[in-house]
């Protein structure tokens, strides 16, 4: 293997296991939360479900991003030998959604927890609950986009 494939390799899992961290972390936030409201009135659980399950995109697109790296090197095929400079803009590619999918994982994570609590106090104001909790998602797809558009142009 050369060193080159190693970077890309290593691009790839590093989209997966800071992205997935994120969206672990997050969803994990908000289920807690939505567990204690659930057992007060488990007639929330579709909107508890909604809110836990935001946070977990980050994850997703992580694994996109990999999925193209692997693609593209020929891991899921033939391996391609690849020059350290291909490589390295792989790692490089990568870094978007990993880093923004961790930071912003946690912080819609966060977010769903404080409308999981406005929720349970206030079940009308589920939508304003939801769509705050959204707002997050935006610099993950951004994120996501950047990886994906610059893994998609590297020859």
């Amino acid at each position: 293997m050369t060193l080159g494939l190693s970077l890309a390799l290593l691009g790839a899992a590093l989209a997966t296991i800071f992205a997935g961290i994120g969206s672990a972390k997050g969803v994990g936030m908000a289920t807690e939360a939505g567990m204690g409201v659930l057992s007060e009135d488990p007639s929330k659980f579709g909107k508890m479900l909604v809110l836990e399950l935001l946070p977990g995109t980050q994850g997703l697109y992580g694994f996109i991003v990999s999925f193209m790296i692997l693609l593209n090197v020929g891991v899921l095929g033939t391996p391609q030998d690849i020059s350290l400079y291909t490589g390295a803009m792989y790692l490089a590619a990568s870094l978007p959604v990993a880093i923004g999918g961790l930071i912003s994982g946690i912080s819609q994570g966060r977010a769903a927890v404080a409308g999981i609590a406005l929720v349970a106090k206030r079940e009308q104001e589920f939508s304003k609950a939801m769509v705050s909790t959204t707002l997050v998602e935006i610099y993950a797809l951004l994120a996501f986009l950047v990886s994906f558009l610059t893994v998609m142009n590297i020859a």
